[in-house]
């Protein structure tokens, strides 16, 4: 049964020398209210194109904000709105069509970290990624680092 601190979970050990060890919740906060609107865009209803729920990390709070949300966006599009020099998280809706004509929308959780970003943000955004995309309940993750990835077609082979 884990024991709650501000910024740890103590657990119970698995040695006998050791009755508690102690391991981090999350670096960073995220608000109920950008819970809801994640939860919200999650479960709406899109008819076409990709859309992305866009969440940076306010260095100074320690806590994920909602940076951009676009209803209807071309991949290509997202990449050019990214920064090039810090991590983003996205939440996407990717419009993916099939060979029979079928079209669905699959949620994604990318973590955009550009190989330009400073280590010690890329770091900050690292340690806050796995808390994230469980928070915001989005299992398929990919880790992007190259803009040359973020294409219809590379995410359709992930897939």
């Amino acid at each position: 049964m884990p024991l709650n601190s501000s910024k740890y979970l103590f657990f119970p050990s698995p040695s006998p020398w050791l009755p508690l060890y102690a391991m981090p919740s999350s670096t960073c906060d995220i608000a109920p209210e950008l819970v809801e609107k994640i939860k919200k865009f999650r479960f709406a209803k899109y008819t076409q194109g990709h859309a992305a729920f866009i969440l940076k990390i306010e260095r100074e709070q320690l806590s994920i904000v909602e940076d951009e949300v676009y209803e209807s966006i071309s991949l290509e599009d997202l990449v050019e709105e990214l920064p090039e020099t810090s991590p983003r998280y996205i939440v996407l809706s990717f419009e993916r069509k099939h060979s029979d004509g079928r079209v669905n929308y699959p949620l994604l959780f990318i973590y955009w970290s550009p190989s330009s970003a400073k280590a010690e943000i890329n770091m900050l955004y690292a340690s806050a990624k796995t808390f994230v995309q469980e928070t915001t309940d989005v299992l398929r993750g990919l880790d992007i680092r190259e803009p040359e990835l973020l294409t219809d077609s590379y995410i359709n082979s992930q897939l």
